[in-house]
């Protein structure tokens, strides 16, 4: 007699159903707000090379290609903060944190949970008033012992949840923190 039923010592083996899902607590780039000071400083350069750019041209300073190459330098460095903000990804899930980053190429380093010593939140005034900041990650992982997870939208909540969850999963694992001395 065979049964399409599998039997029950196959189905509590190796390909059993993990009883806790992966659950994502942040996936995405950081908004540009979170790098306002690059804004500033990038666009204060690009400012400057337009308006000397402007200056030249009609002050009838110096070949026309210099000007436009001013003014077009200028405008492009601008988007600097953008193409920056965009170059990175993180996704924070209930057990690891991906990082990724590059505009052409990709590099994805991954922290999991149970790995990490320390968290450690910043948010200053600018930060609290564009409801974002940082998170810094201390881990024992070799490749990647610290990130800082820079210009997260409503960061408070994430760095609570991440502290409560980072003594869950090393609970679950049975990770003891041993003190030397």
């Amino acid at each position: 007699m065979t049964t399409d039923k599998p039997s029950d010592t196959a189905s509590a083996g190796i390909h059993a159903e993990p009883g806790d899902q992966e659950e994502v607590y942040f996936e995405g780039s950081p908004p540009s707000r979170g790098f306002i000071r690059a804004m500033v400083m990038w666009g204060l350069i690009g400012l400057i090379l337009i308006a000397g750019g402007v200056y030249f041209a009609l002050q009838h300073i110096g070949p026309w290609w210099i000007w436009l190459l001013m003014v077009g330098t200028g405008a492009l460095i601008q988007c600097i903060p953008n193409l920056l903000a965009k170059s990175i990804r993180y996704r924070i899930t209930n057990y690891r944190i991906d990082f990724e980053r590059g505009l052409l190429s990709r590099n994805i380093d991954t922290i999991e949970l149970w790995h990490v010593e320390d968290l450690h939140f910043h948010q200053s005034l600018l930060d609290r008033i564009l409801r974002v900041g940082n998170i810094t990650i201390v881990s024992r992982d070799e490749t990647m012992p610290q990130l800082m997870v820079r210009g997260v939208p409503n960061p408070r909540p994430l760095f609570e949840t991440l502290k409560q969850r980072v003594i869950a999963v090393k609970r679950q694992r049975g990770v003891l923190k041993v003190d030397p001395g």
